[in-house]
């Protein structure tokens, strides 16, 4: 049986000695003085942080941040402005839904976000996980903040065999446990920045673990092992090609769809993208425009769903065409599976 109290004194006594400084948060000092975080800035780094890491989210955030300091602003943008500012932190209809929740908050709540997980819940785009992380971190509200560390520390610290993803509604009820109603932002900090620091998913750093006297995956001699995983089905693969459509120093965009994978997203055009790949004839017959189209080799990408090879075709105009023509240093905010395209295609990127 866990000892709740003391487990939980010595977790918040190591997150008020090493609580990281990030720029979404107050710290723990400030959160004992009352002083609770921006709830715009928490609902936009957990937004963010989504399939990405706080290394790479960061500069976005700040950027971001600089741009539209508050909800409001960021939610009378361009929708292809926000587009080009999100690109490089995958999965676009999170940008779509970020869009969406800004403008109902600013328009149906008078830009102020709602103080509890069951209000924050009814917002566009706002999952069970970021309602109880924004509802915790900037209202101190009692709320099970569970995201991949905190099931980690979770399948550690008790040994859950039930392999992931069937443990998750287990670890969550276990991360439910150790809730309560004193410092409830600071707990959901404090497990979320032990599962990045310490209690790693690699080479977990046991030796300055400041639970590690009540964890039973350490008693295993294991804890690496934990949480145990089934083996994952292998990633499909699909191929097609990308037109890298030239006219002088500019290049030929277009609007992708507003739904499905980049949707609403600055893009080449392309071939579908199928399973089988493109023979020199069909590739020839998708091209967005008639003209001498060159082979220049292809680019590899990893989705989260799939894997993709594009056979690069390059091709010289002096049309206009139903296009975005657009100069060199406007190509830099393109989706990086584009950008590698480009490169491939064009001699130079500025």
């Amino acid at each position: 049986m866990l000892d709740i109290p003391a487990l939980r004194a010595a977790l918040l006594a190591w997150y008020d000695a090493q609580a990281r400084d990030l720029p979404w948060r107050t710290g723990p000092a400030a959160g004992k003085a009352g002083q609770r975080s921006d709830p715009y800035r928490v609902w936009l780094s957990e937004v963010m942080l989504q399939q990405t890491t706080v290394p790479h989210a960061t500069p976005y955030f700040l950027g971001f941040i600089q741009r539209w300091p508050t909800v409001s602003d960021l939610a009378a943008v361009d929708d292809g402005d926000l587009m080009a500012a999100w690109a490089g932190l995958g999965y676009y209809a999170r940008a779509r839904n970020l869009l969406a929740c800004a403008r109902a908050v600013a328009n149906d709540h008078g830009g102020v976000f709602p103080d509890t997980e069951e209000a924050l819940r009814a917002l566009p785009g706002v999952g069970a996980y970021t309602a109880a992380a924004v509802a915790a971190i900037a209202f101190d509200r009692e709320a099970n903040v569970v995201d991949g560390n905190v099931e980690r520390v979770m399948a550690r610290l008790l040994a859950v065999e039930t392999p992931v993803p069937d443990a998750k509604p287990e670890l969550k009820r276990l991360a439910g446990d150790l809730v309560t109603g004193e410092r409830p932002g600071d707990w959901a900090q404090a497990l979320m920045d032990l599962g990045a620091t310490v209690c790693r998913p690699k080479s977990p750093l046991c030796a300055l673990c400041p639970v590690s006297a009540w964890c039973e995956g350490l008693k295993t001699g294991l804890p690496e092992t934990f949480p145990r995983k089934l083996k994952k089905p292998a990633r499909p693969h699909r191929h097609g090609v990308a037109y890298v459509l030239t006219r002088g120093d500019q290049t030929a965009l277009v609007r992708r769809p507003p739904n499905g994978l980049l949707g609403g997203m600055l893009g080449l055009p392309t071939s579908d993208w199928r399973s089988e790949p493109w023979r020199d004839e069909e590739a020839a017959a998708a091209a967005p425009a008639a003209g001498a189209w060159r082979e220049f080799g292809t680019v590899e990408h990893v989705f989260t769903h799939f894997s993709l090879t594009l056979r690069v075709l390059r091709a010289e105009t002096n049309a206009d065409g139903d296009f975005v023509w657009t100069e060199p240093a406007g190509l830099s905010g393109l989706p990086s599976v584009f950008l590698k395209a480009v490169k491939a295609g064009r001699e130079r990127l500025v």
